[in-house]
């Protein structure tokens, strides 16, 4: 039970830094989740999650590398290889070297193998924890590329590392030739072996197929086995470094599915869909796992008399430093022989900005952390491990020095790289969803017949629902949103105001009673509040809302002679008449104001509670689902072809097209969803 609510606690506090990040986009998702977990430490103090070390790889590592390899774009990366490998390769070797050396020299506490292990596991990048930022600031792309193409190789190869420094602290015993010719059968076994689990697996999945076992619940679950079968065998039973197994085998996986996209697209989207949320979940909670270890491994390490507060924290200063200065005088070294060596002339002259770019962009983040966790707690004759504390320390401390880093000087450094044209492709890209949608209603509006008044109604106030967030979403301007709020308020007091003037006439010419005319008064006073109340309200709004109809509940259970049913005849004819009025209104504002999309929706609105009047309510009954489905099928035929016109004349790029038919399909894969038992 406690490991459940463990859990669960976990995954709603994912969902919490998510709400956060949304608010605070300025700050990483990944810092969010670590400061989380150092809330969780301190507000359940006896809440713990612990895993043997050899979970940690299994649980967390093998499966986010597998699906790195997945993705491993290869025409974008081929070009950069040099680079790629270079900074998977050599630059993990030398902070490996030069980071333990340095860590043992100002620590003599830890072990000079330990210190190995520690500059290892902190060699690997996280692409993922710099997302965050990479999506408000324009980093150049040849940046984020190499970050990408390098973390697919330098987490295989500094965890490769790592585990070696690992096994010769816990076991005591290293020799310079057993280490590179047992690295060289981990990494060239691991690579052969995750080739050839890639093939068996495809060729068991085709055969499963010929066999008429088609099912893609199936077929995607044995995906997501996949990368934990791999590592388990490899690790265990073959003895070779599983983490480059599943990091080839997702690279020999994507390959192959590429030439069969089409024949198992259900599965594709199936198995993507439940990748992404598995994703999510693991780096989400790598990071909450740090917060959630750092204050117990703070305070163990300032235990120690010998070390402080003060002295801890510059520590973890002085490797992080460390760390980003040996990538950054290898990034401008390669890049400097890179462009020596290079025979396109187009290639960009090696500057300090791109070097400290590519430095700050090297964020460590979660295999940095799973592979710190799986640390064993004993060596092998019983001792302790050495300091394991302050390297656990340490190493949740170099990752929030970097994230801390990449937040504050990346947007420094890039402030005069602000990309217009990104902000103009998602303007164009918002456009063109409005013209899919308004295209939308006018194919709805040219079925609409008596029969499907109600759903055409009711489908059109959905579009516009659609158009009208996406509109504000454009407005990225607190004034402009602003000053579309006041004009959507504006055109609201037009329309109410042709309501009252209809019903003052009504009692000027003695056509309704008084009682009448004050409840419909009192009526319009109360809408007039809300269209003119502070949006800070709306809680207080919704709670009195509730109790209003609360009270109408129970009293329509009353018997109430005072009230005739020729009078509600009565008051339900003037209303309809006075929305009919309001709608003339608001046609006479829209032929000065003619695109005024505030002013259509309000009109959609006053149709929309005329129906309503009518009685003619939407109930779901099959005939009414079946109406809203064909109405919808038909809008997004003539939205496929209002996209193909756009295309064909130049307004929106293939991306944009392509982006807008994704649009579209997401509808319709939800409209057409069929559950299968």
């Amino acid at each position: 039970m406690d490991l459940l609510m463990t859990i669960l606690l976990l995954m709603g506090c994912l969902l919490i830094s998510n709400i956060i990040s949304h608010y605070v986009p300025s700050i990483p998702t990944a810092l969010t989740q670590i400061v989380l977990g150092v809330i969780i430490a301190f507000a359940f103090k006896h809440t713990s999650f612990e895993l043997e070390e050899e979970w940690f790889f299994l649980l967390f590592v093998a499966p986010i590398l597998y699906n790195d390899g997945k993705y491993f774009p290869r025409e974008e990366l081929w070009k950069m290889r040099r680079s790629i490998f270079g900074n998977s390769l050599i630059l993990v070797l030398l902070t490996t070297i030069g980071g333990g050396y340095f860590i043992h020299w100002m620590i003599p506490g830890i072990p000079l193998a330990a210190a190995f292990a520690l500059a290892a596991i902190l060699s690997p990048t996280d692409p993922v924890a710099v997302n965050g930022i990479a999506k408000r600031i324009h980093i150049p792309e040849k940046v984020l590329n190499l970050v990408k193409g390098e973390s697919l190789i330098n987490d295989a190869s500094g965890i490769v590392a790592f585990n070696y420094a690992i096994a010769a602290v816990v076991t005591g015993y290293f020799s310079l030739k057993d280490a590179i010719l047992n690295f060289s059968y981990l990494f060239l076994a691991g690579a052969v072996l995750g080739l050839i689990f890639a093939l068996i697996l495809t060729l068991i999945r085709f055969n499963l197929r010929k066999e008429g076992i088609n099912d893609v619940v199936f077929h995607s679950l044995l995906q997501i086995l996949a990368p934990f079968v791999i590592f388990i065998i490899t690790e265990e039973l073959l003895h070779a470094s599983g983490v480059i197994a599943v990091v080839v085998a997702g690279i020999i996986h994507s390959l192959i599915s590429r030439r069969f996209e089409t024949s198992i697209a259900e599965e594709q989207v199936l198995t993507e869909n439940i990748w992404s949320i598995i994703l999510f979940v693991l780096n989400g909670i790598v990071f909450l796992l740090l917060g959630l270890n750092i204050p117990l491994s703070m305070s163990e390490t300032i235990a120690d008399p010998n070390i402080g507060n003060l002295k801890a924290i510059g520590y973890v200063i002085a490797i992080g430093f460390v760390i980003l200065a040996i990538r950054f005088v290898w990034s401008y070294i390669s890049a400097f022989y890179e462009y020596r060596l290079s025979k396109n002339k187009d290639i960009e002259v090696p500057n300090v900005k791109i070097a400290l770019l590519t430095s700050l962009t090297g964020v460590r983040g979660t295999v940095t952390m799973a592979g710190v966790l799986s640390i064993p707690f004993f060596l092998n004759n019983g001792d302790a491990f050495p300091e394991r504390s302050l390297i656990l320390f340490l190493t949740a401390g170099v990752i929030l020095f970097t994230l801390i880093c990449a937040t504050v000087f990346l947007p420094f450094l890039c402030k005069d790289e602000l990309n217009e044209d990104e902000k103009i492709i998602d303007k164009n890209l918002i456009d063109a969803k409005n013209r899919l949608l308004s295209a939308g209603i006018k194919a709805i509006e040219s079925e609409l017949n008596d029969k499907n008044e109600a759903v055409a109604y009711e489908l059109i106030h959905e579009y516009k629902h659609i158009s009208q967030n996406l509109r504000f979403e454009q407005t990225s301007n607190a004034v402009e949103k602003k000053f579309n709020q006041q004009e959507m308020v504006e055109i609201q007091l037009i329309a109410l105001k042709a309501e009252r003037k209809y019903i003052n006439e009504l009692m000027g010419k003695s056509e309704i009673d008084e009682q009448v005319f004050k409840a419909l008064d009192k009526s319009l006073d109360y809408r007039e509040e809300v269209f003119l109340r502070n949006p800070s309200q709306d809680t207080m709004f919704l709670v009195r809302k509730l109790m209003r109809a609360t009270k109408i509940f129970y009293k329509k259970f009353r018997k109430r002679k005072e009230i005739k049913l020729n009078n509600l005849k009565l008051v339900k004819d003037i209303q309809l008449k006075s929305f009919q009025a309001a709608i003339e209104a608001l046609e006479e504002y829209l032929r000065s104001h003619e695109g005024s999309n505030a002013a259509q929706d309000v009109i959609l609105y006053y149709r929309t509670m005329i129906n309503r009047f009518k009685g003619n309510v939407v109930k779901y009954n099959e005939e009414n689902i079946k109406q809203k489905e064909e109405l919808r099928i038909k809008a997004m035929d003539i939205e496929r072809s209002a996209v193909r016109n756009m295309y064909e004349s130049g307004e929106i790029t293939r991306e944009e097209s392509n982006e807008l038919r994704r649009y579209i399909n997401y509808i319709e894969s939800v409209i057409l969803y069929k559950h299968a038992e």
